[in-house]
C-alpha cells in the first residue's frame, strides 16, 4: 500500500477568523519559525496572505495541517501565545491520533560540495577532509550528534562554529557549552578558588573557540545576557533546554548515569553535539565511561548521528598525529598483567 505522503500534491485553503495581526503574528512565529517547523516536519508547503493560508502537499496531510492551524490560532485568543514547544506537541499529537499520516523525517543525502564553509562573524571555518565534512553535515541535519576520536581532529571547534552560525541565523536562542569537571587525574577539591574559578580552566578551550569566532567583547556580552552559558555538566541536572545548541565536550569523562541525564535534558528545537575521545578516560578506576556506553546503546537510533575520527583527521601539528598513532599502537600491543 502506498503511503499517504507519497500521494499527489493537493492545495487546501483555510481562512482564520477573525483576522487579527497580533494573533496571526503569534501563530506564524518569529520569522515564520512555527510555519517552517511544520513544513520541515511534515513535508508540506504553507503560504499565507493575511489570514488566508494555503497548504500544499498530500491531501490527508493538508487537511490535518489546516485543522492544526485553526487550533493553534484559537490558542492566540485573549492575548495567548504560540510557542515552539506548543507546535511540537501538536505535531506529536498528530503522530498518536493519525498514525501513517506523518512521514518519517528524512535526512538529506551527504553531498561533499554542500559542506564548504561555516560562516561566523570573525572567521570562516572550513571543514577539512571527508570525516570533518560528514560531521558538519550530520550536525546540520540531526538533533543529537556524537563526534568521537582523538584530540586535534576539530570535533569541538567545528561544533562551536555550527553553534555560533545557528545562533546568528536565529535557528536557536542560546548556546550552552558543558564539560565534566574532572579530568587529567585532578580532583576539583584539591584546586584553589571557588567553584567558578575551579571550573574555568576546564572550560578554557570552549572560551578560546568562542573568542576566535565572535571576538572578546561580544562573547562577554552574550554570557552576561545568558545567551551563551558555559557550565559544568552537573548544572544540567533538573533542566530542560529548548531552542538551544548544546555541546558536551570531553564526554568520555561522564559516567553512564551522567550521559543519560544529559541526553534527556534536550528539549524541543534543540541541537546537541557530544564530543569525546574514548582512549582518554580520566574517571576513577572501575567507573564506566558514559560515552563508550552511549555509542553502543544508541548506535542504531534514528535521528542520532555518530562520526568517528581517526589520527588521519588530526589537524594540529604533524607530531600530534604521530603521537596519537604511537599511543594507539602501544595500547594495542600492551598485554594486561
Amino acid at each position: 500500500m502506498e503511503s499517504q505522503h507519497n500521494s499527489p500534491a493537493t492545495v487546501t485553503q483555510v481562512t482564520l477568523a477573525p483576522e487579527n495581526p497580533r494573533r496571526l503574528s503569534a501563530l506564524c512565529g518569529l520569522a515564520n519559525e512555527h510555519l517552517i517547523h511544520i513544513e520541515s516536519r511534515l513535508g508540506v508547503k504553507i503560504t499565507n496572505h493575511g489570514n488566508q493560508f494555503v497548504v500544499t502537499g498530500p491531501e490527508a496531510l493538508c487537511q490535518s495541517v489546516s485543522l492544526m492551524l485553526e487550533r493553534l490560532y484559537r490558542e492566540t485568543q485573549n492575548n495567548g501565545d504560540v510557542t515552539p514547544d506548543m507546535v511540537h506537541l501538536y505535531l506529536q499529537e498528530m503522530i498518536v491520533q493519525e498514525p501513517g499520516v506523518l512521514p518519517e523525517p528524512t535526512i538529506p543525502v551527504y553531498d561533499e560540495e554542500q559542506i564548504s564553509v561555516i560562516q561566523t562573524p570573525k572567521v570562516m571555518v572550513k571543514p577539512r577532509g571527508t570525516n570533518q565534512k560528514k560531521y558538519v553535515h550530520a550536525i546540520l541535519n540531526h538533533d543529537i550528534n556524537f563526534g568521537i576520536g582523538p584530540a586535534g581532529t576539530g570535533k569541538t571547534f567545528l561544533a562551536v562554529a555550527c553553534a555560533v552560525m545557528a545562533l546568528k541565523q536565529e535557528k536557536v536562542r542560546r548556546i550552552l557549552l558543558v564539560r565534566p569537571a574532572v579530568e587529567a587525574g585532578e580532583k576539583l577539591g584539591f584546586l584553589p578558588g571557588d567553584l567558578s574559578q575551579k571550573v574555568d580552566p576546564y572550560l578554557r578551550p570552549l572560551y578560546d573557540a568562542l573568542y576566535e569566532m565572535l571576538g572578546f567583547e561580544p562573547v562577554d556580552k552574550l554570557i552576561e545576557k545568558n545567551v551563551i552559558e558555559i557550565a559544568p555538566l552537573a548544572y544540567m541536572r533538573g533542566r530542560t533546554l529548548s531552542n538551544a545548541f548544546i555541546i558536551l565536550d570531553e564526554s568520555q569523562n561522564t559516567t553512564e548515569e551522567q550521559m543519560k541525564m544529559f541526553l534527556t535534558r534536550i528539549g524541543f528545537g534543540s541541537t546537541a553535539v557530544i564530543t569525546g575521545d574514548p582512549t582518554q578516560v580520566d574517571l576513577p578506576r572501575g567507573t564506566k565511561s558514559g560515552l563508550v556506553h552511549a555509542s553502543k546503546v544508541l548506535n542504531n537510533v534514528p535521528g542520532i548521528s555518530f562520526t568517528h575520527f581517526t589520527s588521519g583527521d588530526v589537524v594540529r601539528h604533524p607530531l600530534v598525529q604521530r603521537i596519537v598513532d604511537a599511543y594507539e599502537q602501544y595500547q594495542e600491543g600492551e598485554q594486561p598483567s
